[in-house]
């Protein structure tokens, strides 16, 4: 293999190509040699418009102030995502990022609250969750000690110029033009050089395929293989089109159920991002059209942008000399904004697997693959949960996502909640216990039992346990501005002020 890694070529720009440059030159820049090769003639998906809160922790690694970054890419906050006619018509839930009441050693608050259920305790379980409650009165503040748990709603091309500004400061080289060819090495199979369209030949002992669906080096040239998933995610199709804002931004996403798949809304400062996610096989692209347009709250004020995929993921994300990120390592539908969080993880990944002394062994590239893998599968599978888990048999595609035969894992992680209320994270898991039963709960599983830890308790202090929880969270909700006005607020504040919270 490669001796030594001084050069790496990032293929592709967007925001994969570009959140590569970032961390790279952030944490190993002052070692390497960094190009980035895009054109302009080749167009990005440009739709990863809503994010999840581990964001955070990349921007930490950049050192990117928060007010900034919102100002660059016209941000809003996100406090979860509102999933509407998923488990039947007219019926919505909030899956949030905030965690609900309190929990013992033994069991969740969860258990607590169905034992208050079965007493005649019945507030709704958002009462106990200040993010989700935050949700419902259009509330929200960044507060001190990170007692609010949130996320971003953002331009996604814009936050790609935002992330190329600041790596280009930091010595990234921007190279314009369309790669023709793959330049292999003859004597190991390793990429040895990219030729673009002008005759230019960019070498590295590196590179990272931001290629997009084409997975030009990961796939076309070094073979990675393709394990299809859309036997259990049908959609393979969507269109996306922005549009005029009718009202100020609430601060989270909306998942709008329909006869073949979803729709999301997402509110920036100045606009809403839309799109509907589709199967062909059971919706018309004329269809899909006019149900779009057809659903839309302000005029659009872009064409509906088609975009065809097939979920799934690359047998192999790392390959010799290369590494595949955002859509050409595979794709899993935005359902819950797991996207950018994905190129976040390999990247990190790959940081603390980068090869020792520069030199690659393949131990570590098993090592990632595996990691990847492990990711990939638990979060597929809390995707699939959604279309799994509802009530709705009103057409041949919710009929069909209602019988089908699901991952083993998923199949004992429902029958588990739904025989005892329980949920165990898995060590590395994106989603934790909060997450699956907000879900699960969501989409209509009531567990048939709870644990006897909250029989412990007498039926009045039960009753005062959820009563002191229930009002201290209406208490902190209600001291909270609305999201629109903390938005004024907050990117007018001074910077010191804002870094002490």
């Amino acid at each position: 293999m490669t001796d030594s890694i001084k050069r790496i070529v990032i293929a592709g720009g967007g925001t994969a190509g570009w959140m590569a440059a970032g961390l790279l030159s952030q944490t190993l820049g002052k070692n390497l040699d960094i190009k980035l090769v895009e054109s302009d003639d080749i167009p990005t998906v440009g739709v990863g418009e809503a994010t999840i809160p581990p964001l955070m922790t990349f921007h930490k690694m950049l050192d990117i102030d928060e007010r900034e970054f919102l100002a660059e890419v016209n941000g809003t906050f996100k406090l979860g995502i509102s999933f509407e006619n998923w488990r039947e018509k007219d019926h919505k839930y909030i899956h949030s990022f905030g965690y609900a009441g309190k929990d013992c050693w033994a069991c969740s608050f969860l258990h607590f609250w169905l034992a208050g259920k079965a007493k005649g305790i019945d507030y709704p379980y958002g009462d106990y969750c200040a993010e989700l409650l935050a949700s419902h009165k259009n509330k929200f503040a960044v507060l001190p000690n990170g007692r609010m748990n949130y996320a971003y709603h953002m331009d996604a091309g814009r936050y790609a110029a935002f992330l190329r500004r600041r790596s280009e400061k930091l010595g990234v080289e921007r190279v314009e033009g369309k790669i023709e060819k793959v330049n292999l090495n003859p004597d190991n199979g390793e990429i040895q050089s990219l030729t673009l369209a002008s005759g230019k030949q960019v070498d590295g002992d590196f590179f990272i395929d931001c290629t997009g669906f084409r997975g030009l080096l990961i796939e076309q040239s070094l073979n990675a293989g393709f394990e299809d998933w859309s036997h259990w995610l049908p959609c393979d199709r969507a269109l996306a089109v922005q549009t005029e804002s009718v009202g100020e931004p609430i601060p989270y996403t909306r998942s709008i159920a329909h006869d073949a798949g979803w729709q999301w809304r997402i509110p920036l400062q100045n606009r809403v991002g839309n799109g509907l996610v589709y199967s062909s096989r059971y919706m018309s692209d004329e269809q899909a059209r006019e149900t779009l347009l057809g659903n839309l709250e302000g005029e659009p004020i872009t064409d509906p942008k088609p975009i065809q995929f097939r979920t799934g993921t690359r047998r192999k994300h790392w390959v010799k000399n290369c590494l595949a990120l955002g859509l050409a390592s595979g794709f899993l539908e935005p359902l819950e904004s797991t996207s950018i969080h994905l190129i976040q993880r390999s990247l990190v990944r790959f940081v603390q697997l980068f090869p020792a002394s520069g030199q690659m062994v393949q131990s570590d590239i098993d090592e990632f693959n595996q990691q990847t893998k492990l990711e990939v599968e638990r979060i597929r599978d809390f995707i699939i949960l959604h279309y799994k888990v509802t009530e709705r048999d009103d057409t041949p595609f919710w009929r069909y996502c209602k019988n089908m035969e699901i991952p083993a894992p998923l199949r004992q992680r429902i029958d588990l909640f739904s025989d005892s209320a329980r949920v165990f994270k898995i060590e590395n898991e994106l989603f934790g216990e909060e997450s699956w039963i907000q879900v699960m709960m969501g989409q209509g599983i009531t567990p048939k039992a709870y644990h006897p830890m909250a029989d412990v308790m007498t039926e009045k202090e039960l009753a005062d346990f959820l009563k002191k929880l229930r009002q201290s969270t209406e208490q902190l909700v209600a001291k909270l501005p609305s999201h629109q006005a903390f938005i004024d607020y907050y990117c007018k504040m001074p910077m010191a002020q804002a870094a002490n919270g």
